[in-house]
């Protein structure tokens, strides 16, 4: 019938719109209309597949289902294994699939296993679906994700040190040791006393941030000088029996010469450089101990380094995809590495809800092994300082009152929601700190304070952004800060 046929036709013109084939008792999107199959395959991706498995938060992925006949799927515990769509069609052309969505809820408890059936004709097929449980794997003797967050106190960030990325006619990078870029933006050359002099102080955790691009090759290689430098900064860290926590810096951002950013178009080539520098950080790093652990990267923008919402939100797919690669490139280097605590963020670091909504959790082979951060140095107009004369009288604010205290309430409520209750995981605030100069300090120390209540009421930790300390004297110029989180902690 052409009425038939028209329907037929919108119904396809949906189904591969939309993404899922929908249930209908009218038509089949196979030629002769009928329940019979003589074919059935679930794919994940394009690869066939008889089994999911996803961490201990919520989560869900995307299952195709190619079939010439009519299809159904059901879940055995629909408690937390749920499905989208549970009927549909098939396709007589093999190269098109219908789809439908597994979604699992937050495991609180032991690993679970549950399975899903989808039937075609006479043909059927069982997908087993494993979520992870607090419960470490068997062999699994290493330190968890959440029994690493119980033994940090506060941390400091090694800023402008191994980052450093200038850019201009006045730095020419040619002959330059890894020492000289070390230098380039204002601190001195670390050295044991300075990292002893920061655990000294009660800072347990420090975080190395290290820009790797500007120190590769054509192919990628990175420099072995730069690689050696690097590992002598961490063996310091170590050394001190502080946590170390070793990233991808500025290769993000909005710098010149950044190249990892977020963008599905350019994702492939991104992703293949990507991969290849964080296969040597990690194959260099992989026998040291659970003390190491690496963070993916620093604050990722987009293509047009929008520091806000992005405009695309595909821009939380390609960081998803970049999170992902990370994962799973860290543990094919084997070693400490496969059970290695890992660290990944959303877009920017940021905490805004449309942040952290873009962003999923990676799937890991092990379960306990993933934590989350971002970064935080609100209210800005306090926290920060600007040359902008428009600014400094319009937006600045110079008391830490009541409104600052409710906007940071506010990003501990979205932070905590999302790591800790939807997706299941332990985080902590990567940067956070008043490194502007325009509050008093009585203001600043209030900032300290409070942030350090938050960090106790959540159960979490931050780590402050450099200043604080002068490295080359070794002096504590603001020690007043520095008492007053260690106070608040207590």
């Amino acid at each position: 019938m052409i009425t038939k046929n028209i329907i037929k036709n919108l119904l396809i013109a949906c189904s591969v719109c939309c993404g899922f084939a929908a249930a209908s008792p009218l038509l089949s999107c196979s030629d002769d209309n009928e329940a019979s199959a003589s074919r059935l395959t679930v794919t994940k991706s394009g690869e066939e597949i008889s089994s999911l498995t996803f961490s201990l938060a919520s989560s869900s992925t995307i299952i195709g289902i190619n079939t010439d006949g009519d299809w159904t799927a059901e879940s055995s515990d629909t408690t937390w294994c749920r499905l989208q769509v549970h009927a549909g069609y098939g396709f007589a052309n093999s190269l098109h699939s219908s789809y439908t969505r597994v979604s699992v809820g937050k495991n609180d408890g032991d690993a679970r296993q549950a399975t899903i059936t989808i039937k075609a004709g006479g043909m059927s097929r069982v997908i087993t679906v494993n979520q992870r449980g607090k419960t470490t794997d068997p062999g699994d003797t290493h330190l968890s994700s959440f029994e690493f967050l119980e033994k940090l106190k506060l941390g400091y960030n090694l800023g402008n040190t191994l980052e450093s990325n200038p850019t201009g006619s006045w730095w020419n990078p040619e002959g330059k040791s890894p020492l000289a870029w070390e230098q380039q933006w204002g601190q001195p050359v670390t050295t044991q006393p300075i990292i002893d002099a920061i655990a000294e102080k009660g800072f347990n955790v420090i975080r190395i941030p290290v820009t790797w691009g500007v120190h590769c090759d054509a192919d990628n290689v990175i420099n072995e000088a730069w690689m050696n430098r690097v590992q002598q900064v961490v063996d310091m860290v170590l050394t001190a029996k502080c946590y170390c926590i070793l990233n991808v810096q500025h290769d993000t951002g909005a710098a010149d010469n950044r190249w990892l950013y977020a963008d599905i178009d350019d994702y492939p080539e991104i992703s293949a450089r990507y991969k290849d520098i964080w296969q040597q950080i990690a194959t260099r790093f992989r026998d040291y101990s659970d003390s190491l652990v690496f963070e993916a990267f620093n604050e990722i923008l987009d293509k047009d380094n929008n520091w806000g919402d992005p405009v695309n939100p595909s821009a939380y797919e390609a960081i998803n995809r970049l999170e992902q690669d990370f994962v799973d490139v860290v543990r094919a280097t084997g070693g400490n590495n496969e059970y290695r605590n890992l660290i990944v963020n959303p877009y920017s670091a940021g905490s805004t809800q449309a942040k952290l909504d873009g962003m999923q959790l990676p799937q890991d082979i092990h379960g306990n092994h993933l934590l989350c951060t971002v970064h935080s140095y609100d209210p800005y107009w306090f926290c920060n300082d600007s040359n902008d004369k428009t600014a400094q009288e319009n937006y600045y604010i110079m008391m830490f009152n009541d409104e600052c205290r409710n906007e940071i309430d506010a990003i501990f409520q979205r932070v905590h929601k999302r790591f800790a209750e939807d997706f299941g995981v332990p985080y902590f605030f990567g940067e956070f700190g008043a490194i502007g100069t325009h509050p008093d300090m009585a203001e600043r120390i209030k900032y300290a304070q409070y942030m350090a209540k938050k960090f106790r009421e959540y159960n979490t930790t931050g780590l402050w952004w450099m200043g604080l300390f002068e490295r080359r004297m070794k002096n504590w110029y603001e020690i007043e800060i520095v008492n007053a989180m260690f106070d608040g902690m207590n």
